[in-house]
């Protein structure tokens, strides 16, 4: 950590601690929500509902980003989060635990994070280092997956288990230590020169003709919106695929929870290698490589529906995944100028997951209608058709062999 610099130190542990409430959180929701409903359409809420910010309020955040500190933004947003889980909390505790206020209490959370999850990207090439930044964001990815999956999904089974109002109260606690971790940066972390303060339909309107202008940034925000959709669906609806004495897994809630943790482990190790592999074999190369497997991967838990084959599958999606994850992030960061960094992100998070409350709604809707099988190879389906869309639209730039491939930076000249 030593050359990455003390901010960045802060930062580190602030994402840790953030990542851990939104994995109590995030594996917490669905399994409350299936304590309190076995129908797929409203178990798909809780994911649609986490998910729907990014649909409404993307752009503007990632405007807000480029005009105001993005430091104070994230410690604003971490504490408002705290806030608002420690009055769910208080309900849930006075036995007024429903549906409803737990979709409520996953929206407005949900607001709040895509307010701190967008300045965090746009600070973070403030923080490092050019040269430092895909070592950087394999640190924050890890620490991400840690908190997210390693340690927070397991916890959350065992909450939704002892003590169902621990679900919003820990991470209420998370986040509000995260905010304050966040005051020990030094230094401002607004642009240089901000963008002349004009309408902000303006800047958005200029941040999404770079995104489309851009054909590396074009063709993987689609493909990631496709994939986030598809795997919205899919996830929605697994909980029900996994859990219960129903389901053809037959997991305890706190057995699911060690599904994430399995991923978890995986995702650890595809944070720190994707540098190397994308060394050896190319960026696009690796990047096309592990979105195809993990949409191969999706497959085995509906063909082989055992925690045998489980536990391994989700360790290799969590490999493959976050290896994707990390080039993608770092592309972007480099790609995007310093002054449009927080609207085109924003622009890009809109397309890659603005269709996730979507996805999550039609995954809900297609299994109760066709049955969870449908919906779980559908969405699989879909994630086949996108990486074959990235690979024909981007392919066609690279030759020679592997060892000497270019990277996705190396065609972003021609937009």
């Amino acid at each position: 950590m030593a050359r990455l610099g003390r901010s960045f130190a802060f930062l580190w542990s602030s994402t840790g601690l953030s990542n851990l409430a939104d994995g109590v959180l995030k594996i917490g929701a669905p399994l409350l929500a299936v304590t309190l409903t076995r129908s797929p359409t409203l178990v798909a809420l809780a994911g649609a509902a986490a998910t729907l910010p990014w649909l409404v309020l993307a752009l503007h955040a990632g405007a807000i980003a480029d005009r105001a500190d993005r430091r104070r933004i994230m410690v604003r947003a971490n504490l408002a989060r705290a806030a608002l889980l420690a009055c769910a909390t208080v309900l849930a505790a006075l036995g007024l635990l429903n549906l409803w206020l737990l979709l409520a209490a996953v929206l407005l959370a949900g607001v709040c994070e895509v307010f701190a999850d967008l300045s965090a990207q746009s600070v973070l090439p403030m923080t490092v280092p050019e040269g430092e930044l895909t070592r950087a964001n394999g640190r924050v990815s890890t620490a991400q997956m840690i908190g997210n999956d390693f340690v927070g999904a397991p916890v959350a089974g065992l909450l939704v288990v002892a003590l169902p109002a621990a679900v919003f109260g820990s991470p209420a606690i998370l986040y509000g230590a995260a905010g304050l971790l966040l005051l020990g940066m030094r230094g401002t972390y607004r642009l240089p020169e901000p963008p002349a303060r004009r309408p902000m339909r303006a800047d958005i309107a200029e941040a999404l003709r770079y995104l489309w202008g851009h054909r590396v940034l074009r063709g993987l925000a689609i493909t990631a919106g496709l994939l986030n959709l598809a795997n919205a669906g899919y996830f929605a609806v697994f909980v029900l695929w996994a859990v219960g004495d129903g389901s053809r897994i037959g997991l305890e809630p706190g057995e699911y929870g060690l599904m994430t943790t399995a991923f978890a482990a995986g995702a650890v190790f595809g944070s720190l290698l994707a540098g190397r592999a994308a060394t050896a074999f190319g960026e696009l190369r690796t990047l096309v490589g592990n979105w195809l497997v993990t949409s191969v991967l999706l497959l085995v838990p509906v063909i082989v529906p055992s925690p045998w084959t489980l536990y391994p599958t989700a360790v290799l999606w969590g490999l493959v995944g976050a290896a994707g994850n990390v080039l993608v992030i770092s592309t972007r960061q480099r790609l995007i100028p310093a002054e449009l960094l927080g609207r085109v992100n924003s622009a890009y998070r809109l397309v890659g997951m603005g269709g996730m409350p979507l996805g999550a709604a039609l995954g809900g809707l297609v299994a109760e209608l066709a049955g969870l099988t449908a919906a779980l190879v559908g969405a699989t389906g879909v994630c086949l058709v996108a990486v074959g869309m990235v690979w024909r639209a981007l392919s066609d730039q690279f030759s020679g062999p592997l060892t000497s491939a270019p990277t996705l930076s190396d065609i972003s000249t021609s937009r």
